[in-house]
């Protein structure tokens, strides 16, 4: 919690704000493609995330099969550069911020 002191004229008042210490998170999602093979999608999870082979077959299925998958979750800059290096991969992938 933040405190400031405002003097206006003779009273002094003090005001507080609450300053969240922790943002909301970012999300990094990968979108299904017709052009990408599983095992390819699950290649680049494991290289640009260093996810185990089973962590990677599990996200990599999501997208398969469900469209999209959230495979990364935290700050905004590593959220960017995340989807950055699965752009240069050829995946399709967004970040968004959690609610």
């Amino acid at each position: 919690m933040l405190a400031h002191e405002i003097k206006s004229g003779t009273s002094t008042e003090i005001k507080t704000r609450t300053k969240n210490k922790t943002s909301l998170p970012w999300t990094v999602i990968v979108y299904d493609d017709p052009v990408n093979l599983m095992q390819y999608v699950t290649m680049v999870f494991k290289k640009v995330f260093g996810y185990s082979e089973e962590k990677a077959t599990v996200l990599m299925k999501q997208v398969h099969q469900k469209g999209r998958s959230l495979v990364w979750s935290g700050e905004k800059e590593k959220a960017e550069f995340y989807v950055q290096q699965l752009h240069s991969f050829q995946l399709k992938a967004s970040l968004e911020q959690e609610s």
